[in-house]
C-alpha cells in the first residue's frame, strides 16, 4: 500500500507539509541512500519531533513515496520530458534521472510509484505507445519501463564489467567479444530501446501478460 492509498487527513493548523517531507526525504536519499532515510533523520531535518511526523506519515515506506515523487517532480529535465518529448527521448530522460537517483531503482522494486508526477510520466508513456498504435500499450510501457529500470540499476558497475577479465578457458566467445568491447552503456540502452520499443509496437500480450510479463506462448 503506498502513501497515496492512505493519506492521512491534517487535524493539526501547524502540521509538517508533505512536499517538505518528501524535499527531505529525497535529500537524504540522495546524500546517503536506502539506509539515509529514517522517520527520526527527517524529522530531524525538519526541526520537529518523529512523532509530529506521524501525523502525516505511517512509516518509513510512505518517506519512501514521498521522496520518489518529489525527485521526478523537482528534476526539470523530467518535467520537460513528460510535458513535450516523444517516446524515446522520454525513456531516455527517465533513464538520465534514475541514474542521478540511483536509490530510486530499488525504491520502485520495493513500492510501485502512484505519486502525482509518477502518474503523469506513466500517462505519457502509454498516450504515445497508443498513439503509435501499440497494441497493448500498458504491457508495452511495463516493458519499456522495466527495461529502463535494469539498465539504470546496472548502469555503475560498467567500470567494473570492463575492468575484470573474463576466462577465455570457460567463456571463449564472451572473453573474445569482451576485449573488442566498448561498453558504451548510453549506446547500448539506446539499442536495447529502439529493438523493445520496435517489438511493443507489434506484440500484443494482452493474453495473459502479468505486469509487464508477456505469457510464453507454446512451441
Amino acid at each position: 500500500m503506498s502513501y497515496w492509498d492512505h493519506r492521512k487527513p491534517v487535524h493539526r493548523t501547524r502540521a509538517v507539509d508533505t512536499d517538505e517531507i518528501g524535499r527531505t526525504a529525497a535529500a537524504l536519499l540522495d546524500e546517503g541512500g536506502l539506509r539515509a532515510l529514517t522517520v527520526r533523520a527527517v524529522a530531524g531535518r525538519l526541526n520537529v519531533a518523529p512523532a509530529s511526523l506521524y501525523s502525516r506519515v505511517s512509516s518509513v515506506d510512505d518517506l519512501f513515496d514521498l521522496g520518489l515523487d518529489h525527485a521526478l517532480g523537482a528534476d526539470p529535465a523530467m518535467r520537460h520530458a513528460v510535458d513535450t518529448c516523444e517516446l524515446t527521448d522520454l525513456m531516455l530522460a527517465y533513464h538520465a534521472h534514475l541514474t542521478r537517483h540511483g536509490w530510486a531503482c530499488p525504491v520502485i522494486g520495493m513500492r510501485a510509484p502512484r505519486g502525482p508526477h509518477y502518474l503523469r510520466l506513466s500517462e505519457r508513456m502509454i498516450a504515445l505507445l497508443d498513439e503509435l498504435g501499440a497494441p497493448d500499450p500498458l504491457s508495452a510501457a511495463y516493458t519499456l519501463a522495466s527495461f529502463t529500470l535494469g539498465s539504470a540499476l546496472t548502469q555503475p558497475m560498467a567500470p567494473s564489467e570492463r575492468a575484470a577479465p573474463v576466462d577465455a578457458e570457460i567463456a571463449r566467445r564472451y572473453a573474445r567479444l569482451h576485449a573488442e568491447h566498448p561498453v558504451d552503456t548510453d549506446a547500448v540502452f539506446r539499442s536495447g530501446l529502439t529493438a523493445l520499443t520496435g517489438t511493443a509496437l507489434t506484440r500484443d500480450d494482452t493474453d495473459g501478460a502479468g505486469h509487464g510479463g508477456a505469457r510464453q506462448r507454446p512451441r
